[in-house]
């Protein structure tokens, strides 16, 4: 007796799909996407249409969904590389003997990369482990900070990301270094305790 499903032909399992390496053209096509995905994100943040990056790319928005089904999914792929070098930023500053200017270093640090890469405030704000393991080394930055007495005591890592996200927000239409550097020094002063 023959099985029920005998002769129909079975959809790959997700992970046998992932483990299969890509034909040459494949691997190139995805790098191309990637790529483009990356200036794309950068110059015009997350609402850049999936369209445009495949033009950019040079490939149809089939190939673009082949490789990435959705544009969270091309998204995370893009940025999971910038998130993971900023924790692991924060990590290295962790043990700096100055915690203050290692925390105010960090700040400093993300706000110029935003001025470059418009896709920072939603690069911070992904889902899942990559933004619970940047909320943690950022936590531990802010915390050394508090307890040498060079940030506020009241501000929690949750404030912290609302307002940095805020200020990428308006650095976005901010041209001229010397203002971003006033914008951010604000910033900056606000969260020093009150002397």
């Amino acid at each position: 007796m023959a099985e029920p499903d005998a002769g129909v032909a079975r959809p790959l399992r997700a992970d046998a799909a992932v483990a299969r390496p890509l034909r040459a053209d494949a691997a190139r096509n995805r790098e191309h996407v990637l790529r483009a995905a990356r200036d794309a994100f950068a110059e015009s943040g997350y609402g850049v249409p999936l369209d445009e990056i495949a033009t950019r790319a040079g490939v149809g928005p089939g190939t673009v969904y082949r490789h990435f089904p959705t544009k969270e999914a091309l998204f995370e792929a893009v940025v999971t590389v910038r998130v993971q070098d900023l924790v692991a930023d924060a990590r290295a500053r962790a043990d700096a003997s100055d915690p203050g200017g290692a925390f105010f270093g960090f700040l400093a640090r993300i706000t110029a990369e935003s001025a470059a890469k418009r896709d920072l405030p939603d690069a911070i704000s992904i889902a899942g482990s990559l933004r619970e393991d940047l909320n943690a080394a950022v936590d531990v930055l802010l915390r050394r900070a508090q307890h040498a007495e060079a940030v506020r005591a009241d501000v929690r890592t949750s404030d912290l990301i609302v307002l940095l996200k805020g200020l990428f927000a308006s650095l976005a239409d901010i041209s001229d270094p010397a203002r971003r550097d006033l914008v951010f020094a604000v910033l900056a002063d606000g969260l020093r305790p009150s002397r």
